[in-house]
């Protein structure tokens, strides 16, 4: 299994935590991963990781599909991967409607056929085999809508790709899970029970299937988040992991549209989800995160001393024999906890 580690994105004040990126690279951490949501970008800080190391690769996960145009995004992806001597990998997501509409102000559209559509396009650029043309349903290259001018014309990259560059999508939603084992190299799952691969399975053969290329789950990295928080008290552990948690199942996104609430549903907790919602959503958010299971925080995440943590760590290599797992994303964490998990797993 590789090993990578999560930068996430900013606060109010940008801490890119670059000496924990130099650590895991020292370790034999395979790979590093900015983030944006609505403040700090994905792309910026993966130039920045680059620039200061030597062997960890960088990837986006993820950068927002509605924030770039398809060819925007695999010009960077291609500068980042030709000044890095390729050591980025691109990570792609439709975000959701909330930030779609109202940060970048556009329409969310359908998202899984954008992802789809982009995917597409992107390793098109990449390939470099003909001018780029494309006539799908939510792109259209060259345009030809509303507004058009009709001098656009089809046009290859001035700039060399590599079409081996692997490409990611996140993805929690059935739709989403299938179009990512059809169409990418990987995908992100926000949390993992390691044990439970069977929320996954069947839309990830589904998606391969539809490939149609030959394509098994030996070649599709599922990439799981996994918080990690070391300590002496486990409950003390566990806390700081319920207000990300809380956030996600309770807040991130509406009411009759939280994709990660839904989530939480199928992995078993649909009356904690319940509570955790109406708790976010009415401004409890204290009482949100109390409301998360023990039992849900230490299926996904690894909480408390070093021993329990190397402990878990067996049911999570377990699962990477079966393929089930090809790669575990650490969250933000100590020095000491980077460490533990080195000498576990790799």
């Amino acid at each position: 299994m590789k090993l990578g580690i999560l930068l996430g994105y900013s606060g109010g004040r940008m801490d890119l935590g670059i000496e924990s990126v130099k650590l895991a690279e020292s370790l034999g951490y395979d790979s590093a991963w900015t983030a944006e949501a609505y403040g700090s970008d994905a792309v910026t800080p993966a130039a920045w990781v680059l620039a200061q190391t030597t062997k960890i690769k960088v990837g986006t996960s993820i950068m927002q599909i509605p924030a770039r145009t398809p060819a925007c995004a695999a010009m960077t992806a291609m500068t980042l991967q030709e000044l890095s001597g390729g050591r980025f990998i691109l990570g792609l997501g439709p975000s959701g409607p909330q930030v779609a509409e109202g940060w970048h102000g556009v329409p969310y559209g359908k998202p899984m056929v954008k992802v789809k559509e982009y995917v597409e396009i992107v390793r098109q650029i990449l390939k470099r085999e003909k001018p780029l043309e494309f006539h799908g349903e939510e792109y259209r290259i060259p345009y030809d809508g509303p507004g058009a001018t009709g001098l656009g014309k089809p046009l290859k990259s001035i700039l060399h790709g590599d079409p081996s560059m692997p490409i990611y999508t996140a993805a929690i939603t059935p739709a989403g899970i299938r179009a990512s084992a059809e169409v990418a190299d990987g995908f992100f799952p926000i949390w993992m029970n390691p044990e439970r691969f069977d929320v996954f399975r069947e839309d990830i053969d589904k998606g391969l299937a539809k490939a149609g290329n030959g394509k098994t789950l030996a070649d599709f990295d599922v990439a799981p988040f996994v918080n990690v928080v070391m300590g002496d008290d486990v409950d003390e552990c566990r806390n700081k992991v319920r207000p990300g948690m809380a956030l996600y199942i309770g807040g991130m996104g509406a009411r009759s549209k939280n994709f990660y609430n839904d989530y939480a549903k199928r992995l078993g907790y649909e009356d904690a989800a319940v509570k955790i919602q109406d708790l976010f959503l009415s401004g409890q958010r204290a009482e949100a995160a109390a409301a998360i299971p023990d039992a849900l925080v230490d299926a996904v995440a690894l909480c408390g001393p070093k021993e329990r943590i190397k402990e878990r760590l067996s049911v999570w290599k377990d699962a990477a024999k079966k393929n089930h797992i090809g790669s575990m994303l650490i969250g933000r964490t100590s020095p000491d906890a980077l460490k533990v998990i080195a000498e576990a797993m790799l």
